[in-house]
């Protein structure tokens, strides 16, 4: 057998090249960018490496079939006919997970079902006992996609999604996804050779990518376990191996990470994360409330947030934009400010133009990564054309 295989990366819009390149840079062969995905090949060890070490992936799933359907009983016939006891004991639990983009079939939990079904039948009649199904911590996780009237059944290597690094213990209102927040702070061009601020960091999630970006820390190194821990191949030996090379590859950072929030109860939640992840000696959070700061001295200053975009927050978003606008303006000279927003009439009120903007989403809701350029030296905002 090949020590090699396929397997595939799933991302957020937008951070499919970003994804790519982590995984080219981390070896992986054969790196093909979709859509919200990355395909590549690696060997086993290789799989390990990528949930442990790529930051804009969301899972990565080993594709172990794929096959066309004409309907529910072909479905069910050729999941039945795989070897599902190469990859689960008769007495192990497993969850299924689909993904339907076809007319054949219209919904996605029927066909979770279906496969179920087929697997289970299988134990039963090879061996009179049968797995049983949990959701929750299952020993083998299985995705099933279905695109027009081709089904690709993959093993979902990493359990639950990459973004639960395991260092938040405590969350504000509308906290941002780890994926996300890493992911922008990545297309920013950030490449921790200056100070850093999220002038509105919530429970300190910007912050703290930023700070494993600067030091080349895994981001999933505090995960408390991995799908591929409970398969039958599992190699704790060459995962350690792999987590050893990693941490081997770490670096130092000689700038500042700076987090402000107005509100008390988010800065102390951002603390106590910014503790968990170990990461308090390069990472300072404070009490302050951005629109009545300044910044302080003549070294270059690269910004990224997530300000509230009027969903959960009750708040004047126009009035709230332009304070946003002003207070880089007045207050910020040598700074690159990079924000995210799905509010894209409030984003009008910034009273900038901005240098770049690019299409994202955040969850379900589309969204806009904006660049704005203050200069050094300039209390009256030019700005880029």
């Amino acid at each position: 057998m090949e020590n090699n295989f396929t397997m595939v990366a799933k991302t957020l819009f937008g951070f499919e090249d970003l994804l790519a390149n982590e995984l080219t840079q981390l070896g992986a062969q054969d790196v093909k960018t979709g859509v919200r995905n990355v395909s590549f090949s690696g060997d086993k060890g290789f799989m390990y490496k990528a949930n442990l070490g790529l930051r804009t992936a969301i899972k990565i799933l080993k594709p172990i079939a794929s096959f066309r359907v004409s309907g529910e009983q072909d479905l069910y016939n050729k999941i039945h006919d795989m070897a599902w006891e190469d990859y689960l004991k008769p007495s192990g639990t497993l969850a299924i997970d689909a993904t339907i983009h076809s007319n054949l079939f219209s919904h996605s939990l029927y066909i979770a079902q279906k496969t179920k079904d087929a697997i289970v039948d299988r134990f039963r009649e090879k061996t009179g006992e049968r797995p049983d199904v949990d959701l929750k911590f299952p020993d083998l996780k299985v995705n099933v996609h279905i695109d027009r009237k081709q089904c690709t059944i993959s093993l979902d290597s990493s359990g639950d999604s990459l973004h639960k690094r395991g260092y938040k213990i405590a969350t504000n209102i509308a906290p941002i996804n780890e994926v996300l927040a890493a992911g922008l702070i990545m297309l920013s061009g950030w490449d921790g050779q200056t100070d850093f601020m999220d002038p509105m960091c919530g429970s300190g999630t910007i912050p703290i990518e930023a700070a494993m970006i600067a030091c080349n820390i895994p981001p999933n190194l505090m995960r408390k376990e991995f799908a591929f821990e409970r398969w039958q191949d599992w190699d704790v030996e060459l995962f350690e191996k792999i987590e050893e090379s990693l941490l081997g590859k770490t670096r130092d950072f000689h700038h500042k990470i700076v987090g402000y929030d107005k509100a008390p109860s988010a800065v102390a939640k951002a603390k106590e994360n910014v503790k968990n992840a170990q990461l308090d000696d390069f990472i300072e959070i404070k009490h302050e409330d951005f629109f009545k700061t300044q910044k302080g001295g003549d070294e270059k200053l690269h910004m990224v947030f997530n300000p509230p975009y009027g969903e959960r927050l009750n708040l004047d978003m126009e009035s709230f934009y332009k304070s946003i606008g002003d207070t880089l303006k007045q207050n910020y000279p040598g700074t690159d400010a990079w924000f995210i927003t799905s509010n894209l009439d409030a984003l009008k009120h910034v009273g900038l133009r901005p240098s770049r903007k690019i299409q994202l989403y955040n969850a379900k809701l589309e969204a806009r990564l904006v660049k704005y350029v203050m200069y050094e030296g300039s209390k009256k905002g030019k700005y880029m054309k």
